[in-house]
């Protein structure tokens, strides 16, 4: 990534990576006084392909996870709201449009001096910087092009010279963000410290390489020396356990990196006081989302507020971990949304907690692109064809095979145009079969709510026999040559709740409810599947049922 210079990509890397001690800064000043690189070779933009075709109207005094900035005189606060930019009055009032079309623009910040405002958009056809004045005239580009891969910017602000943006950029998809400093009028950047290495090659030997990190929501402190930003280990994963992300600094006289937080349900967001004395973050706290103040100087912590935008950090944050939010240039207050609505927090260590609203209203008229509409003819006919067949096992003379399918089993001929048949006429789901050696019989497990037993069923189709004596998580039957034994693996029933949640599930309890309704925080009920996190056993029956035996 390069500044605006004579001075090549690559060469600027290099210099980057062999002189360390000559610091970041004067790197950065260095740069300045270079002459404008050559456009005569630039490649016009292709633009956003869609086009509008209707619009949609209406007003609103409220709006979600609006990410804001307050100018440097305190006077106008810039905002995004549902893919525009707006501003308004610090006082409230009616906020103005300044830019908005089919294009996606959103996280605005304005410049130290308050002539310039950058945010990010998509009306190149990716994701580009760009910057513009306090009224949304003289639009320009920071960045540029779509990159290797689809290319993502976050949570762009300026340092306190006014002559570089600082943002997080994801160059494969949606994958990992690495902070970058762009010169305002444009260039491909220069790496806020090592740049993220390249991916592995696929079949490349050695150990798995280990998960790259993910940073966003840089900001520098008010006197440029020091880079604070959210870190986590990855972009994502299931089941997470907290603390994911934490709060980094990064000197960039001398290149070092040091962890500032520890915060226990993480810390994200950072945010500087006009003094540089205090670090604001978000974390969660129990099940809602706080910011947290700490002291630069004594390293002691407090709450500000509770109950504020609830954070992404669980997801891949694709518009960083929380909203943006500011401070009042005398350091007395704090600009947040919360609750859809834009509040000033005391900042005043006794006024916990004490937030006012700040009304405002919005004339939204947003450009609508062509409805996306296939028609798709549906079979309606008396049959389905199945196209996830689950557990198929062949009869032991070779003509017939059962299988799982719709939950089901059946049983069908090994030949042209053979037919399925339905092996029982049980209502709960049957997996796993297995043939006796005599082909005689089937034996399966189920599983419902209340837990799975093993079944056996004639091969050609009957009344099905259950052989176990209680239910718990039945795997893998599988007969003995000599036809006398069933052996299976077994597990306890608590180790699969949940695993069948359907929408005429019965709860057990009040609590169990409110993990799976419909409510506030769910917007629709979870079908989910659960994999055994407790041990198993190696267990037999007799082939005719009874009491199972731990092997």
């Amino acid at each position: 990534m390069t500044l605006r210079s004579f001075i090549t990509p690559r060469t600027l890397l290099v210099v980057f990576f062999l002189f360390a001690s000559f610091s970041a800064r004067q790197l950065f000043v260095a740069a300045q006084d270079n002459k404008p690189e050559d456009k005569k070779d630039e490649k016009k933009e292709e633009g956003l392909p869609l086009k509008p075709e209707g619009k949609i109207s209406f007003t609103t005094d409220e709006g979600t996870w609006m990410s804001l900035n307050l100018s440097p005189d305190g006077q106008t606060i810039v905002f995004d709201l549902i893919g525009d930019i707006y501003t308004l009055p610090i006082s409230g009032g009616e906020a103005k449009k300044i830019i908005g079309d089919m294009s996606f623009e959103s996280q605005p910040a304005w410049s130290p001096d308050g002539k310039q405002i950058v945010f990010i958009s998509d009306r190149s056809g990716g994701e580009n910087l760009y910057v513009c004045k306090p009224d949304g005239t003289d639009i320009k580009p920071i960045t540029k092009g779509r990159g290797s891969d689809v290319t993502y910017y976050l949570s762009p602000t300026w340092t306190p010279d006014g002559q570089y943006i600082l943002a997080s950029k994801a160059e494969r998809g949606i994958a990992t963000y690495h902070p970058y400093l762009y010169h305002k009028d444009g260039g491909t950047g220069v790496s806020v410290g090592p740049p993220p290495p390249p991916p592995a090659a696929q079949g490349q030997p050695g150990p798995p390489a280990a998960p790259p990190t993910n940073k966003m929501g840089a900001v520098a402190s008010p006197d440029g020396r020091y880079i604070y930003y959210a870190q986590r280990n990855g972009a994502f994963n299931y089941n997470v356990v907290f603390p994911l992300w934490q709060i980094y600094r990064f000197d960039r006289e001398t290149s070092e990196t040091l962890r500032v937080t520890n915060a226990q349900g993480s810390a994200m967001r950072p945010l500087l006081s006009p003094d540089g004395k205090h670090l604001v973050y978000a974390t969660r706290y129990q099940t809602q989302t706080a910011l947290r103040v700490r002291d630069l100087t004594t390293n002691e912590e407090r709450w500000l507020i509770s109950n504020v935008t609830r954070d992404d950090q669980e997801s891949r944050a694709t518009r960083d971990t929380f909203p943006g939010y500011s401070f009042t240039p005398d350091g007395k207050s704090l600009i947040v949304t919360i609750d859809g609505k834009i509040k000033r927090v005391s900042f005043d260590s006794g006024a916990t907690g004490a937030a006012t609203t700040i009304p405002f209203t919005a004339k939204v008229e947003a450009d609508m692109a062509a409805r996306l509409h296939y028609d798709y003819k549906v079979d309606d006919s008396a049959t389905v064809k199945a196209r996830l067949i689950r557990y198929p096992a062949l009869s032991p003379d070779g003509k017939r095979v059962v299988f799982s399918a719709f939950n089901k089993l059946y049983v069908m001929d090994v030949a042209a145009n053979a037919k399925p048949q339905r092996l029982t006429n049980l209502t709960v789901g049957e997996f796993m079969p297995a043939w006796s050696p005599d082909g005689a019989h089937i034996a399966f497990v189920t599983w419902t709510r209340e837990g799975g037993q093993i079944y056996r069923v004639p091969s050609n189709g009957g009344a099905p026999q259950q052989l176990t004596q209680r239910a718990a998580y039945y795997s893998y039957p599988a007969y003995s040559p000599d036809n006398s034994k069933i052996v299976f693996t077994y597990g306890a029933l608590s180790d699969q709740l949940f695993a069948d949640l359907r929408d005429e599930h019965s709860f057990k309890s009040p609590e169990e409810a409110a993990l799976h309704r419909p409510n506030e925080s769910h917007s629709e009920s979870e079908v989910t599947g659960a994999n055994p996190t407790g041990l198993r056993d190696l267990r037999y029956i007799p082939a005719n049922g009874g009491e199972s035996v731990f092997i």
